[in-house]
């Protein structure tokens, strides 16, 4: 897009050029009345400055075109470029999100896992003294439930995600 700039400069400035050309260009001096009253009529134009005068106004439409051309293209560049950001944006917000859920579930597995170690060091250690107590038991059970409940929530989060990053490129596909 910064190519597209400079040229579109030059071009404005080539038809600025043109456009004063054409404001400037000489007539000739109209002829006395044949009446002799001083008015002037028009003079018929010198066909070598006719011929210059068209050139410059075939010029001068060239140069138009070509700049609503570029105008065009610009337009289009622009369009893109908001639509890619948008997109880009988006994206950013669903791994953004992403990635909170799956820190939350690494956060819920890392207290589920320390619970687990600590009933199964207070089994481990009852064990020992040859009194399991019913409320140990429980406990170490319950800690080894939920941490296996919160591997299977961060699991979900992380097939969540792999899914997320594959649906663009099935539909994608599919078109």
């Amino acid at each position: 897009m910064s190519d597209l700039a400079p040229v579109e400069r030059r071009l404005s400035a080539a038809l600025e050029r043109i456009s004063q050309q054409l404001e400037r260009a000489p007539t000739k001096p109209a002829k006395p009345s044949v009446f002799g009253l001083g008015a002037r009529a028009e003079a018929a134009p010198d066909p070598e400055q006719t011929a210059t005068i068209a050139s410059l106004r075939e010029a001068l439409e060239k140069e138009r075109a070509a700049n609503a051309q570029l105008s065009e293209r610009v337009h289009q560049v622009k369009q893109r470029q908001e639509t890619t950001i948008a997109q880009l944006e988006r994206r950013l917000a669903r791994l953004t999100e992403q990635l909170d859920l799956q820190s939350l579930e690494m956060l819920r597995l890392k207290r589920a896992n320390s619970k687990l170690i600590e009933s199964n060091t207070s089994l481990r250690d009852a064990q020992i003294e040859a009194f399991p107590d019913a409320t140990l038991i429980n406990r170490s059970i319950s800690a080894e439930l939920e941490a296996l409940q919160a591997e299977r929530r961060a699991e979900m989060a992380e097939m969540e995600e792999i899914l997320a990053e594959l649906k663009p490129l099935i539909a994608a596909e599919s078109r």
